[in-house]
C-alpha cells in the first residue's frame, strides 16, 4: 500500500492512494514524479483518506487494517486536488545516517566510519514532491543527496537488528538537501542539514511490498534529467536493521519517526570542479519499488 498525507485545515490525514483501476500505483517505474501513476499521469490518481496522522500512527495495526479494506470508490478527491503534507507526526524524530555507502565513502576519502554517524532533522524541514527548495542567501548552492528514508512502525527500546527491521512500517524516496557551507561551518552538521524545505520526501510504500533493503534497491537521482547519481541500496556500510537497532539502545524510537539511510557516490561537494543546485534546476531521486521525489530549486526570496 502508498500513502501520502493530504492536509485538512491544521491536519495532516494520511491517506492511501489508488491508481483510476482502484489499485495501488507501483513504484518501480523510470523517474517521472512523486507518485508514478498508471498511465504516468499522477494527476488520475485518487486517495482514499484513512485516519488523521497522530492517530494512524497511535493505532497503526487498527488503520492498517482500515487502509487495507478501502477501495478508491472512498476516494472523493483525485490527488492534485489536494495539498499534500509528509505522512509522518509533526513530533517525529527524523534521524541522518552521514556515510553510509562504500562508494560515497571512497569519494571522500574518508575512512569507513566503526558506528553508525547520526545527526537530526526538524519535521519543519520536510516537504513534498514538487514543493520550490530555496537556496539560504551565502550558499554557492544545495548539495543533492538521493536516500531512502525509512518509516518506524512500532515502539522500538533495545532491539536487535532482526526486531529493528521488522519494525519499519514503510519506505519512501527522500532527497538530504545540504546547505554545505553551513554544515562546514560547525563541527556539528544540524544547521546545514535543516535549511528551509530542504528534505523532500516522497510518499510511503509499506514495507511488505518493499522487501528488505539489503537485498538492493536502485537509487537515482537527476539533476534536469542527467544522472548525478545511480547507486545500489545493497553497498549501504549499515543496514536499516542495524541503524535503528543501535540507535533504540539509547533512543526509544516511536511509530512515525524517520529514518534517512545515507547516500550514495556522485554528490555535488565531491566532483571537480564543486556542482550545486541553484535557482531553475530540478532535482529527483528514484528508488526502486518505492518511488520518486522531485523538486524545483529556487532563490532565497521564496524563503518562508
Amino acid at each position: 500500500m502508498r500513502f501520502v498525507g493530504v492536509r485538512d485545515g491544521r491536519r495532516v490525514v494520511v491517506s492511501r492512494v489508488f491508481d483510476p483501476a482502484g489499485r495501488d500505483p507501483a513504484g518501480d517505474q523510470a523517474a517521472g514524479g512523486g507518485l508514478p501513476a498508471a498511465a504516468g499521469d499522477p494527476s488520475s490518481l485518487r486517495v482514499a483518506r484513512i485516519a488523521e496522522v497522530d492517530e494512524f500512527y497511535a493505532d497503526l495495526p487498527c488503520w492498517l487494517e482500515a487502509a487495507r479494506v478501502a477501495t478508491a470508490a472512498d476516494g472523493e478527491h483525485d490527488l492534485d486536488d489536494l495539498t499534500l503534507a509528509p505522512p509522518v507526526p509533526a513530533g517525529a524524530r527524523v534521524l541522518g545516517m552521514g556515510l553510509n555507502y562504500h562508494a560515497h565513502a571512497a569519494e571522500t576519502g574518508l575512512d569507513l566510519p566503526k558506528r553508525p554517524p547520526i545527526f537530526g532533522r526538524w519535521t519543519a524541514s520536510l516537504v513534498v514532491d514538487g514543493t520550490p527548495v530555496p537556496v539560504p542567501p551565502g550558499e554557492r548552492g544545495l548539495d543533492w543527496e538521493g536516500e531512502l528514508a525509512a518509516v518506524v512502525g512500532t515502539r522500538l527500546t533495545d532491539v536487535d537488528e532482526d526486531t529493528a527491521l521488522r519494525g519499519v512500517f514503510g519506505y519512501a524516496a527522500f532527497n538530504d538537501l545540504s546547505a554545505r557551507r553551513a554544515q562546514g561551518a560547525s563541527a556539528q552538521w544540524t544547521l546545514g542539514k535543516n535549511a528551509d524545505r530542504s528534505g523532500p520526501m516522497g510518499s510511503v510504500v509499506t514495507a511488505d511490498q518493499v522487501g528488505d533493503p539489503g537485498a538492493g534497491l536502485r537509487l537515482v537521482t537527476r539533476v534536469n534529467g542527467e544522472v548525478v547519481q545511480d547507486g545500489d541500496t545493497s553497498d549501504m556500510i549499515f543496514s536499516v536493521g542495524r541503524i535503528l537497532s543501535f540507535v533504540s539502545r539509547t533512543v526509544t524510537l516511536n511509530p512515525g519517526d524517520v529514518l534517512i539511510t545515507g547516500t550514495p557516490a556522485g554528490v555535488g561537494y565531491i566532483r571537480t570542479p564543486p556542482r550545486y543546485l541553484g535557482p531553475g534546476d530540478v532535482v529527483e531521486v528514484w528508488v526502486e519499488r518505492v518511488g520518486s521525489v522531485r523538486n524545483p530549486v529556487v532563490d532565497a526570496s521564496a524563503r518562508p
